[in-house]
């Protein structure tokens, strides 16, 4: 078989370690690319091609996260992970470890591991490899990345939501939510969420904070049921979609450019936590993306939009954070 052909058979699995490593789509295909260049560069040929691949690419990974955290440090408002609508790497053996690992509240509890403790953990919990290999992988000893190994899994476990709902019904709460939200039914949103509900947005100061952070099922049901008038009136469409493996939904202008994600953690029959992401940077791998700003001005003639790309969008009145 011929180096490119290895490569791309395992594309998918070198893709599905960066991104869980990054946290960034645009990233962890900059890191798979590379991957290929010294992959391709290299003169000796290696004994297992999966092995050293995906120790290539945990390298370059690991070297990325370690710049990448300064920057966001310095980030405008929450940040979350880049929305990944699919997971192009599948393995049925592992399909629990891999869907659980790629959700939002997941990835967000890969941050606060140090950039080794997050690539052992990805390459062991997530991906099944044995020690000899991630040891291979981040040049650190088999004991060293027990250690490791340990420390992140007491991390993650400590911090883990526990989500006992199934696929379906997880599915069918969220349709009903979706549309209780195209409606603006304050009724039926209140009815849907968790008493102590959080929604939580990430625009990085580039883009309208239709929702901030608002916590509490009333306060964030008049959120919701006011921004379906302005979402309505500019033509928007709510496009239901798997989002980070869990329930979620793309948001569209009129002439189908992307105006924000949204993925919903559900536990006991309740939304409990609503996590939008509107930073354009973040969403041009799902297409085109619309002008939020426009689509503020339109949605809401009657208000002044703000005259900085870097100010958020007032909530709705009547509504606190």
């Amino acid at each position: 078989m011929t180096r490119d052909r290895e490569f791309q058979e395992l594309r998918p699995l070198l893709f599905s370690i960066a991104y869980r490593i990054l946290g960034s789509v645009g990233e962890a295909e900059d890191a798979v690319q590379e991957t290929w260049l010294r992959y391709h560069a290299a003169r000796a040929e290696p004994a297992s091609p999966k092995a050293f691949l995906a120790a290539v690419v945990t390298r370059i990974c690991i070297d990325v996260l370690r710049s990448a955290r300064v920057r966001r440090e310095e980030y405008v408002g929450p940040w979350f992970p880049e929305p990944l609508l699919a997971d192009p790497y599948q393995d049925p053996e592992r399909s629990a470890e891999l869907a659980d690992s790629v959700s939002m509240a997941a990835l967000l509890l890969l941050e606060r591991l140090s950039p080794l403790e997050r690539a052992v953990f990805v390459l062991r919990e997530v991906f099944g490899f044995g020690f000899p290999e991630i040891a291979d992988a981040v040049e650190r000893s088999q004991a060293a990345c027990r250690q490791l190994a340990v420390r992140a899994r007491r991390h993650m476990d400590a911090g883990r939501p526990r989500f006992e709902a199934g696929r379906r019904e997880r599915e069918e709460l969220a349709g009903r939510f979706l549309g209780a939200f195209r409606d603006g039914d304050l009724d039926a949103l209140t009815a849907l969420l968790a008493a102590d509900v959080q929604m939580v947005g990430d625009a990085g100061g580039k883009a309208p904070l239709w929702a901030d952070r608002f916590t509490g099922a009333e306060n964030v049901a008049r959120v919701l049921a006011a921004l379906a008038r302005p979402f309505a009136r500019i033509g928007a469409t709510v496009q239901p979609h798997p989002v980070n493996g869990q329930p979620g939904a793309i948001f569209r202008d009129r002439d189908g450019g992307v105006l924000n994600t949204w993925t919903l953690d559900v536990r006991d029959g309740r939304i409990q936590t609503i996590r939008t992401v509107s930073n354009p940077d973040k969403l041009g791998h799902l297409g085109p993306v619309a002008d939020a700003w426009t689509a503020l001005r339109e949605g809401s003639p009657h208000r002044r939009a703000a005259s900085r790309p870097a100010a958020a969008a007032r909530p709705p009145d009547g509504v606190t954070r």
